[in-house]
């Protein structure tokens, strides 16, 4: 017969949620929503984000909104296992700029009990999966994909289209540089760019 482990001794469970979606979409609010719910129940939590990062500001994860949560800025992935003992709940931001050890750093911490939850772009400027983020959808146990608005024609948007000429895959921007298209937009946009 099985019995369920429940009570002060009993091991703690971990999983993974991801947060996915185009620029502009709400993804780090929704991330910052569900961090601050964990420390209203009291909950040890503690974010990070990539060090790249230093949009909006050099610590904390600042969405579009201007809804802020302070974080701790890293390097790498490696760094997250050294940062979250005795930690209940990990927050990532922007986990498409981060190195591609990181699915198996958010395993390793959901394995040890840690609700892991990450919010980043799934696609590039060019349509395609974007860092280890294919891959933390795939080992996650919820997935939240979220939309914007199309700029061009209103409906919902998944695409992060660069306005501006750089083909280099990151470039830190807001609306100066990205606007969010809905599939038929981004087709029409893209291939306008494509014209000498």
């Amino acid at each position: 017969m099985f019995l369920e482990h429940t009570g002060p001794h009993a091991p703690r469970k971990g999983w993974v949620e991801v947060i996915c979606g185009s620029m502009f979409s709400g993804k780090t609010e929704e991330l910052i929503r569900r961090l601050r719910r964990a420390e209203f129940a009291r909950q040890k939590v503690e974010i990070f984000k990539p060090g790249v990062d230093i949009r909006y500001d050099e610590n904390d994860v600042v969405s579009h909104e201007g809804t802020s949560i302070r974080s701790t800025p890293v390097p790498g992935s490696s760094h997250l296992l050294l940062l979250t003992n005795d930690i209940r709940v990990v927050g990532i931001d922007e986990a498409q700029f981060f190195d591609d050890g990181l699915p198996a750093v958010c395993e390793q911490l959901a394995n040890s009990g840690i609700r892991v939850i990450i919010a980043g772009l799934d696609m590039d400027f060019q349509g395609r999966p974007f860092g280890p983020m294919p891959a933390l959808m795939a080992m996650a146990e919820y997935v939240t994909k979220v939309h914007a608005i199309c700029m061009h024609c209103g409906g919902l948007a998944q695409y992060s289209h660069r306005t501006t000429a750089s083909q280099d895959l990151v470039v830190l921007g807001e609306t100066d540089s990205y606007e969010p298209l809905c599939r038929t937009c981004f087709m029409v946009a893209r291939s306008k760019q494509a014209e000498p």
